[in-house]
């Protein structure tokens, strides 16, 4: 590396005088008590998001000492900044609404800032997805780091873990089986320590997936906040970013079409959360990659489950990491991945799975040719209701409810779900379908969790544990059930789920892919044409951006302006630096 480009010399404050710039510069920076050594050192920037609106970040603190060590002992000098912060549970009206805010925020301070090198840390659902597109853009070096899932607690000698088991006790106190003083005592059990939910939610599934992509120090995704070696992993991602410094290996090299599929293929192996389908979208656009669902119910045919966690199996994160990890998962994919992208370490896939122990804990991780599912935990389905396809996560869903044609009862928007769901005079058996509309990305909700529609009160009094559930909506994660999601077109963009009415009757078909509409096309013309017309409030600031740009479910709910061209690529210099073109 030449000490010309480096460290604060970058990216002057332009006065019109490059001389004077770098002097004022140097002044200010004197004054934060560092030494002219230190700050002729190359700089590796660190994204910093704790918040006390993101409970998942608590330790972030401690985290980042174990950063600054890396990066010092191996001599460059750590500059933290802070960028959006997103708590999955502190946010109206859903997170998603706010990660391309995150995503352009990491990028543009990425870009602004005199950094030779980034380290992202992330934990939380939107921020790791939100931090990989906003580096991807800014191609800058940089690694990611995550907080790691929390411990899991106890309640009458069961474990318990966020938030799959809040879900299920939640369900069991809406059917009576449980009272107040139960359910008071499960919450103050669920959540115990810090870091993102125990089970292999939307957090978890995308720190396991950056890890894939190789974005992240290998072994590190599924190690517990509170664990020793978590600090251990923040000390060895400092190293290594000083190490990617002049190196060429920048985010746009590593995140390659190919390392994509892997990805998709832990996914499907991992029975990971369906956010991930969009967050995997958006990311593979900021690189110019299509990522398409046909393409992932390709892949989901030949990628068994191999890995029994809450919320579709019976373990926890903690388990995970003690059985191996994404190790252990990607030594038993290794058949069905591409073994020659490269990782920040600067290995290949195949150089780092030779040189790992081959232990399995095989009560958490299946070998491949005994799998726990003989195919991949989520498949896409498309029809009439959903030409651009549906999500279902068939891995924590009731088989028996694969193949089924019923009654469609209609909620109309998110404050009819409240108002009618427990209504006892609501017209609503076990054999119906529960939809929802105007929950997708271009509703006033912004696409919230509310895809895990409630079971009516009255069915959850009788027994009833699920029910097929269709949405435009995403749903936790954490969550479980025969539920149909991320219905594309959405109704608030005028697509066929705003058309379905109270008694219209749906067929679904996981074996043949497909979610059907039983209404004639010349039915559902006449519907169209007297829907009333679309009345937009007045928005401004981010609100009236997010509206105006934001991309579809099968787009990864991005900003259109902000999704990459393949010719865009070309326009890089080899620092990562954006060509002036």
């Amino acid at each position: 590396m030449t000490d010309e480009l480096l460290g604060l010399k970058n990216g002057l404050t332009n006065y019109g005088d490059r001389d004077f710039s770098l002097y004022l510069r140097r002044s200010f920076a004197l004054s934060m008590g560092m030494s002219r050594s230190l700050l002729q050192k190359p700089v590796v920037g660190i994204a910093y998001t704790p918040s006390g609106f993101n409970n998942c970040h608590r330790h972030f603190p401690e985290l980042l000492e174990a950063v600054k060590r890396g990066v010092l002992a191996a001599g460059a000098l750590p500059l933290d900044f802070p960028t959006v912060s997103l708590g999955e549970g502190f946010l109206t009206p859903t997170s998603l609404r706010f990660r391309n805010l995150m995503a352009m925020d990491t990028e543009e301070m990425i870009r602004a800032q005199p950094m030779d090198a980034v380290v992202l840390m992330g934990g939380c659902d939107k921020t790791v997805p939100a931090q990989l597109m906003g580096a991807l853009s800014a191609d800058l070096p940089a690694i990611q780091l995550v907080g790691g899932p929390m411990m899991t607690g106890r309640y009458q000698g069961e474990r318990l873990g966020a938030c799959t088991d809040c879900r299920r006790f939640w369900g069991r106190f809406r059917a009576g089986d449980i009272g107040k003083t139960d359910i008071d005592a499960v919450e103050s059990n669920l959540a115990i320590t810090s870091g993102t939910c125990a089970v292999m939610g939307t957090a978890s599934t995308m720190a396991c997936l950056a890890e894939a992509l190789g974005m992240m120090v290998p072994g590190s995704a599924a190690i517990p906040a509170v664990h020793a070696d978590r600090l251990r992993a923040a000390e060895e991602t400092g190293r290594l970013a000083v190490a990617l410094i002049g190196s060429g290996r920048t985010p746009s090299k590593i995140i390659t079409k190919e390392s994509m599929e892997n990805a998709m293929r832990i996914l499907l192996a991992l029975g990971g959360s369906t956010n991930a389908i969009i967050h995997l979208t958006a990311i593979a656009g900021r690189a110019g990659i299509e990522l398409t669902l046909d393409r992932l119910n390709e892949l989901s045919e030949t990628t068994p489950v191999l890995v029994n966690l809450k919320p579709g199996g019976t373990h926890y994160m903690e388990d995970f990491h003690a059985a191996g990890g994404m190790g252990a998962v990607l030594r038993e994919l290794k058949p069905l991945l591409h073994l020659d992208c490269l990782t920040v370490t600067g290995e290949t896939l195949r150089q780092r799975l030779e040189g790992e122990d081959n232990w399995v804990g095989r009560d958490v991780i299946a070998p491949l040719e005994k799998p726990f599912e003989p195919k991949g935990g989520l498949v896409a389905l498309f029809g009439n209701l959903a030409p651009g396809g549906a999500i279902l996560k068939r891995s924590a869903a009731d088989s028996r409810l694969f193949e089924k044609e019923g009654r469609v009862v209609v909620f109309s928007s998110l404050e009819d779900l409240a108002n009618r769901i427990d209504d006892p005079d609501l017209d609503v058996t076990a054999d119906d379908f529960l939809l929802l509309q105007n929950a997708g990305p271009h509703s006033q909700s912004g696409m919230p969790e509310a895809g895990y529609l409630p079971i009516p009160k009255k069915l959850a009094a009788q027994g009833v544990k699920d029910m097929v559930r269709i949405s435009d909506a995403r749903m936790s994660g954490t969550a479980f059930g025969t539920i149909v999601l991320h219905v594309t077109p959405d109704a608030a963009s005028g697509g066929p789920l705003a058309l379905v009415q109270n008694g219209d009757r749906i067929r679904i078909s996981v074996e043949g892919r497909s979610i059907e509409l039983l209404v004639s096309d010349q039915e559902l013309d006449r519907r169209r044409a007297e829907m009333p017309a679309k009345v937009s409030p007045r928005r401004r600031g981010y609100d009236k951006l997010y509206a105006e740009h934001v991309t579809g479910a099968d787009a990864g709910c991005d900003f259109d302006f902000m999704q990459q061209l393949p010719q865009d690529n070309e326009q890089r210099d080899v620092s990562g630096k954006t060509a002036n073109v």
